[in-house]
Parts: C-alpha cells; sequence; structure tokens
C-alpha cells in the first residue's frame, strides 16, 4: 500500500520551498495539464464508457469538455485575480494604505465521486494548482477505468511531491482522512461528508462539502409544457440520472399533469427511442449494488413508463413513476437513478411549503412564464442553486459558483469561486511612519473622545 503519511510529509516540504506560489510556476502547470489531457482524450473516452457506459458525445459534453473550458477561463483570469486588491482606508487609520492579497493553503485534499469521475476530480484539482496548493486526488474506487487513466495523466504532468494520486477503497479513504490537510474538498453523499466533516474537526480543516439531495422540479400551468417535458428529460435521465443536481422529483400542478406527462413519454422515446436498453449510447448503473438499490425503489409503485432493467448490463430503463405520495419509499431518499417520481399540487404556496419542509436541496427547477412567481420561488425555498425554465445547465459555467447550501453541502467553486476557495484571504494595512496621531494613546481626555468620535462617524 502507498505511504500516505509520506506523500503528505513530502508534499508540506515542497509547498515550503514557496514554489507553488508563483504565478509563473502555476501558469506552466496548468498548461501541462491542459496538454495532457487533449493528449489522452481518447483514453479518457474509453475509460467513461467502461465504467458508465458513456458516449463519447457525453463524455466531452458533461466531462472532458466541461474540464477544458474551465482550464481555459482559469487560465485567462488567474493573472487577474492574483494582484494586489486595494481598498479605502478608513478615517481613524489615517495615513495608512490597506490591501488583501491571497495566499494558498498548502496541502490540500480532492476526494471525487464516481458519477462524473473525470470532470469531478480534475475542476477542484485546477482551483487546487490555481490558488498554489499541493494536491493530493482521491478517485472514486467504484470508477477504476477513469481513476486508472487519472493515476497516469498526473502522474506525466506533476511529481508527486506536488500533486499525487492515492487509489483504493475505504481503507485509503480513512488513512487519507487521519492525516492533517488544511483543506479538504468532498464531493459525494451525506453519509461521507459528515464523516469528512467530524474527522476535520480534529485538526479545524476547513472544508467543502458538495452534496446532493432532493432537487425538486416544479412546473407551473402556464409553462410551455413540450419545451419543460424535453429539458426535464434530458437533465433528470442524463448519465442515468446519476447527476447530484438531477431532478429528483417532479412537482406539477394537477391540472397540466396528464399533458405534460404525454409529452415526458414522448421526448423519452424521442431521445432514447422505444426501447432505451438497446441504445448504444444509455449509461449504465455504476455498480450492482446501485443497480439494485434503485430497483427497489420502483417497487410496488405505479410504473407510467420504463419500470425494468437488465442486470446484464446494468442498466435501468428512464421510468416515470405516478400517484407517489410524500411518505413514498422513493421519497424518503436521492434516488440518484433514471427513476421521477411524479407528485401534485392544487396550488403553489403548498408546493413551496412541501419543499421547504425538507433539507436544503442542491437545485431546485422551475418552469413558468410568470414573472411574478419566479420572484416568489427564488425568495422563498433555499436551494444551491437551479434554473427558471430548464434543468442542470447551471453548473456548466465558470463565471458562476456552484455549491450546496445546508444539507446539500457547503461552500463553491467554479472559475473565480474556486480560486478563492483553496486560498485565504490576508487584509492587511500598512501605516505610514511618517505621521503618528497620538490619538488612540493613553491617557484619554474629553479632547481625544471628541476626535475620535470624529474619526469613527
Amino acid at each position: 500500500m502507498v505511504n500516505i503519511k509520506r506523500i503528505v510529509e513530502r508534499q508540506r516540504e515542497f509547498f515550503h520551498q514557496d514554489k507553488t506560489k508563483l504565478l509563473k510556476f502555476r501558469m506552466e502547470a496548468l498548461c501541462r495539464l491542459e496538454k495532457s489531457i487533449r493528449h489522452h482524450q481518447e483514453d479518457i473516452y474509453r475509460a467513461l464508457k467502461k465504467d458508465l457506459n458513456k458516449s463519447e458525445f457525453e463524455g466531452y459534453m458533461t466531462e472532458v469538455g466541461m474540464t477544458l473550458a474551465e482550464l481555459a477561463y482559469v487560465k485567462k483570469h488567474l493573472p487577474i485575480w492574483d494582484q494586489k486588491q486595494w481598498k479605502l482606508s478608513p478615517l481613524a487609520q489615517f495615513p495608512s494604505s490597506s490591501f488583501t492579497v491571497r495566499e494558498p493553503y498548502g496541502v490540500v485534499l480532492v476526494m471525487a465521486p464516481w458519477n462524473y469521475p473525470f470532470m469531478l476530480c480534475m475542476e477542484p484539482l485546477i482551483g487546487a494548482i490555481a490558488g498554489g496548493n499541493c494536491c493530493v486526488v482521491k478517485p472514486s474506487a467504484y470508477a477504476p477505468a477513469v481513476s486508472e487513466i487519472l493515476s497516469q495523466i498526473i502522474g506525466e504532468v506533476f511529481p508527486e511531491k506536488y500533486v499525487a494520486v492515492v487509489n483504493g477503497g475505504r481503507e485509503e479513504n480513512t488513512l487519507l482522512l487521519e492525516q492533517r490537510f488544511d483543506y479538504i474538498f468532498f464531493t459525494g453523499g451525506v453519509t461521507v461528508g459528515k464523516l469528512v466533516m467530524k474527522k476535520a474537526a480534529e485538526y479545524l480543516t476547513p472544508v467543502t462539502l458538495e452534496l446532493g439531495g432532493k432537487s425538486p422540479c416544479i412546473v407551473v400551468k402556464d409553462a410551455d409544457l413540450s419545451l419543460a417535458a424535453r429539458r426535464l428529460v434530458f437533465g433528470k435521465y442524463l448519465n442515468s440520472g446519476q447527476t447530484c443536481v438531477a431532478p429528483d422529483y417532479l412537482l406539477i400542478d394537477e391540472k397540466v399533469k396528464e399533458e405534460f406527462l404525454c409529452w415526458a413519454v414522448y421526448w423519452i422515446e424521442k431521445m432514447w427511442g422505444k426501447e432505451p436498453l438497446d441504445n448504444p449510447d444509455y449509461p449504465k448503473m455504476i455498480n450492482e449494488k446501485h443497480y439494485n438499490r434503485v430497483l427497489r425503489l420502483i417497487d410496488g409503485e405505479k410504473v407510467t413508463c420504463g419500470g425494468y432493467g437488465n442486470r446484464e448490463t446494468l442498466q435501468i430503463t428512464p421510468t416515470i413513476l405516478e400517484d407517489i405520495k410524500w411518505d413514498s419509499p422513493v421519497m424518503q431518499e436521492e434516488i440518484f437513478g433514471p427513476v421521477l417520481p411524479v407528485l401534485t399540487y392544487k396550488n403553489l404556496d403548498e408546493a413551496i411549503e412541501k419543499v421547504r419542509e425538507r433539507e436544503k436541496p442542491l437545485a431546485c427547477y422551475l418552469f413558468t412564464e410568470n414573472r411574478q412567481i419566479q420572484k416568489k420561488v427564488l425568495k422563498q425555498v433555499s436551494f444551491g442553486g437551479g434554473c427558471i425554465n430548464d434543468t442542470i445547465i447551471h453548473l456548466a459555467t465558470s463565471r458562476m459558483g456552484f455549491g450546496g447550501v445546508g444539507g446539500s453541502g457547503m461552500g463553491s467553486y467554479h472559475g473565480k469561486k474556486s480560486y478563492e476557495t483553496f486560498t485565504h484571504e490576508k487584509s492587511i494595512v500598512k501605516k505610514s511612519t511618517k505621521l503618528d496621531l497620538p490619538i488612540r494613546y493613553l491617557p484619554y481626555t474629553r479632547g481625544k473622545e471628541v476626535l475620535l468620535k470624529l474619526f469613527l462617524r
């Protein structure tokens, strides 16, 4: 087994040489990483096909393309982000100048999940490198083919004392969390997220937790039902539903439910064919454990579409469940599979209240043309991020941060947010030595008090 403790020690020694803090060093590191990713694109697609049966198109759209776009954005803006930021000094500190500078945390840990095993490993790593850190990367053991190519790419680009990959399962995760890191970035489920936070607390290590939850899709009766169904079907069944921001359940006005479901079934067939399991581009569940778990959520429910799978290929058809109750088994956990429970509401206030009764979701999707309803939902419902009249695309940009709130996580990343996540902002006041006002020094007098109140207004 790899000596995890020694890896962390060597990275801390290298970090203290201050090379990673040099802008030129970081820019060159990001360029090398981009070059290697482009060189290994075909290998990445083959690995994604093996682990998740992703097509090359989907692999580029949701993993490689997003990673390359993030790299390009960060490289373009990093020299600006890295500059000293001047701030206005208060009158009470005259004469002085004030500014902030950002510094890397040090040795950081990135723990990646299996559902988007390449992109969700690389994007946090890009932020860690841009910030000037050394980094230990832990890919998911559930995606072994992608883990192997990640190890190859990172091993070719970086010395282990700078960026290292640790492969393995629970034992390696446990050993990693016993080390003292300066920052931990975790993407995964709530249960493991709580363990990560508990272990981090022993060293007071700051964390970013990118979790999940039951993200609602609310459809109002004035929505363009065909377009809403098309965009919902895309977002829900992408990667066979194994997406942290996938619409977890549909909450729809009862007056338009039947028409909407007709459109949903139409678009499922249009995208995947009459028999989705025969479509070579339809992804599979990551393993038998999750295949069985998702099928159990279908048992005993009214199936409108799909509802079956192929154990040999670990694929489950795009499924829609009707007449679901809030206490149904499928509503008690994040589905993380191609199953869409449908619930109805009579009025919007009822729908909002039902969403607010649950843990704060990672995402929320609203389909309506009514601007007042849009404002109302955004104001009253707390969630990580989302879309109006679309699904999942809010995370596909480097210009906005992405993250959860409450039970769906803490912290955010993408673009500048990634740089800020992996750096600490230091506030500095540089005081002049040419003049030293005596107002703050003892003895305190009535005259000084008057001047102090004047300065601090």
